[in-house]
């Protein structure tokens, strides 16, 4: 089974340290395990506001990147990054925390709208919609007017731990979607009750 031509792995979150332990940056967690697993270094790129990192996966290289502007204009910055190597959006498989999954969740999906998340709708807005979608779930604090707080909250202990996991669990089916495709990804998750393909 093919696997999908993913080209960059871009991981969704905020610059600076005071967010590095939010649920907000779930998606630099991704990129990071992977350029640890994998041999990366990651290195900032002022031309396009980025720290990117080259890694090599399934016989192929491919770039991991952390947009180093807020949230909401990570699609400009993601355009910028791509427009450089030339790649096109369905080469661009996109890693962020998803309010509507519990904590710990993983699903893969293509396409799509925002579902409320600025990053996405960013994106969408410079690339259109025809990429794929890493979601990390965070779980949903119950009330819309919490959502901020607890996007750029601190994390418990027990919630990190939560998170930490959902992160290896997606970093060890990369791989595979790079290598083997998203079905046969899934299907491995699906035995140790992981995520879900949409």
């Amino acid at each position: 089974m093919p696997g999908l031509s993913i080209q960059i792995i871009v991981g969704l979150g905020n610059p600076g340290r005071e967010y590095e332990t939010t649920r907000h940056n779930a998606g630099f967690w991704l990129v990071e395990e992977l350029a640890r697993r994998h041999g990366g270094k990651f290195r900032l790129e002022p031309r396009f506001s980025a720290e990117v990192a080259r890694i090599r996966l399934g016989g192929r290289e491919l770039w991991l990147a952390k947009p180093q502007d807020y949230m909401n204009n990570s699609g400009r910055v993601t355009a910028a990054v791509m427009g450089f190597y030339k790649l096109p959006p369905a080469d661009l498989l996109v890693a962020y925390d998803e309010l509507d999954l519990p904590a710990g969740d993983v699903r893969l999906k293509s396409g799509g709208g925002a579902g409320g998340h600025n990053g996405l709708r960013d994106l969408i807005a410079h690339l259109d919609a025809d990429f794929w979608r890493l979601r990390l779930g965070i779980g949903h604090p119950g009330a819309r007017e919490l959502v901020t707080p607890y996007l750029l909250g601190r994390t418990s202990a027990a919630e990190r731990a939560e998170l930490e996991e959902a992160v290896r669990v997606a970093a060890d089916i990369v791989p595979l979607i790079i290598e083997q495709g998203a079905e046969k990804a899934m299907q491995k998750l699906h035995t140790r009750g992981g995520a879900k393909q949409e």
